[in-house]
């Protein structure tokens, strides 16, 4: 377990256990991320426990969470994102000390180190926040109210087509094929239609 104690290698674990912590909050239920995540975390609380480091980067990387898990609540607020990846990087750098509070991380691999998981967490978070808040393709809640034709007779069954597309479908009154029909609600994957009466 020595090699732990090498703040380089201390300092990737810990961006590691972060990256995967946060990629957790984004995407939660997966339980590949929380469990990289928890030991990750682990690993680098033992280097933290061994070595010198300093409180207050402890506590920028406890500030982090808090703009971070406000910018994955909805799009367009990546100022917040922003602020959360700084402080990420500014504590995991100068979390492991030398001389007091000087990082002992090597200069060249923090630099490349947070270059690369600012540029994942940027665009990855972005992307999955965007990605959760899209309309479904095929959200049959937007084909309420929609008009389509009755493809063959509908009332147990039946089929129409609705949006360019053909759906099953069932009525509670008989529908001859070829009728125009209106959504009034969805049943899991079938839309229930009546028939439509023109005004």
């Amino acid at each position: 377990m020595d090699f732990l104690l090498e703040p380089n290698i201390a300092y990737l674990i810990l961006l590691g256990g972060i990256l995967l912590g946060l990629m957790a909050l984004v995407t939660p239920g997966t339980g590949l991320f929380e469990i990289g995540a928890f030991f990750c975390l682990a690993l680098a609380g033992y280097a933290v426990y061994n070595l010198s480091f300093n409180a207050w980067a402890i506590i920028l990387l406890g500030l982090s969470i808090v703009p971070f898990v406000y910018a994955i609540q909805k799009p367009k607020r990546e100022l917040y994102l922003a602020v959360s990846i700084l402080l990420l990087i500014v504590g995991s750098i100068f979390l492991f000390a030398v001389d007091g509070w000087k990082p002992a991380v090597n200069p060249i691999v923090a630099f490349v180190a947070s270059g690369l998981m600012t540029a994942f967490l940027w665009i990855a978070v972005r992307k999955t926040v965007q990605a959760a808040v899209v309309r479904p393709t095929h959200d049959l809640e937007a084909l309420i109210g929609s008009s389509g034709e009755a493809r063959s007779k509908i009332h147990e069954e039946g089929s129409v087509f609705v949006a360019g597309e053909m759906w099953s479908a069932k009525s509670d009154k008989s529908i001859p094929a070829g009728s125009a029909i209106r959504v009034v609600r969805r049943e899991g994957f079938v839309l229930v239609v009546e028939k439509d009466i023109p005004t």
